[in-house]
């Protein structure tokens, strides 16, 4: 698909170029003249902004990820899970990055030396019971636009999540953590993205809660489990503490 600023700059800066020397030696008209070259100018910024647009609308985006949330929440209701998922790095996974959700609810070990195949359902522990399903998560895909893995520092989590959230995504204002015990605490604050498919939300999390949960479990190389979220549309904040499994 053609870009329509890209079109606009190459014919502004012709006409431009063009016309300048036309109306400066020619005509002998300064207005003219400072009109064409304006024209250049403006050429080369919708240039600038044509390659700054991205390749794919917003609006295509969400309609993505409305139809990926959608059959996610569909299976799951038909399944009648409702436990919370669990995010794994890909240490576990054979290099790719996925959430499972189990099919019984409460602490199963996981088998650390077996890694998890590419299928829907999967098997995550010795346990006869320990059987999930695995689905790619909106935090799981963000993982991959960071361009090193973080730290196991708080801080260095932080920092991956503020790229993500602030910068990348600009889905946020600011992010900030501490740890507390096995646990992590994680504050947003100017959230703009709001997930509103309850049954979704209650097995994957929220959008932020899901990028915080799977750059956690990658930077520590352990499963991390989404223990609590409370957000307020309000004032704009969200708190989700993160559960670090060994």
């Amino acid at each position: 698909m053609s870009n329509p600023y890209r079109i606009l700059g190459l014919v502004l800066c012709l006409a431009g170029a063009v016309l300048t020397p036309l109306f400066y030696f020619l005509v002998g008209s300064q207005p003219l003249t400072a009109v064409s070259i304006s024209s250049i100018m403006l050429g080369f910024t919708s240039l600038a902004i044509s390659n700054a647009r991205p390749y794919i609308s917003p609006e295509a985006c969400q309609m993505l990820l409305a139809t990926g949330t959608e059959n996610i929440a569909a299976l799951l209701e038909e399944l009648g899970l409702r436990n919370r998922a669990v995010y794994l790095p890909s240490s576990m996974q054979n290099g790719f990055m996925r959430a499972i959700i189990p099919f019984v609810e409460g602490d199963i070990p996981f088998d650390s030396q077996h890694k998890l195949p590419r299928r829907l359902i999967v098997r995550y522990g010795k346990n006869s019971d320990s059987v999930a399903i695995a689905v790619t998560t909106p935090g799981n895909v963000c993982v991959k636009m960071l361009d090193t893995i973080p730290g196991p520092t708080a801080s260095d989590i932080e920092s991956a999540l503020t790229y993500i959230l602030t910068g990348m995504l600009d889905i946020a204002d600011s992010i900030s953590m501490k740890e507390t015990g096995s646990n992590i605490e994680v504050e947003v604050r100017g959230v703009k993205m709001h997930e509103d498919n309850a049954w979704y939300y209650q097995c994957i999390g929220s959008p932020v809660a899901s990028i915080a949960a799977a750059i956690t479990s990658e930077a520590l190389g352990k499963p991390v489990q989404i223990k609590e979220e409370n957000s307020s549309k309000a004032d704009k904040r969200e708190r989700i503490v993160l559960e670090v499994k060994d």
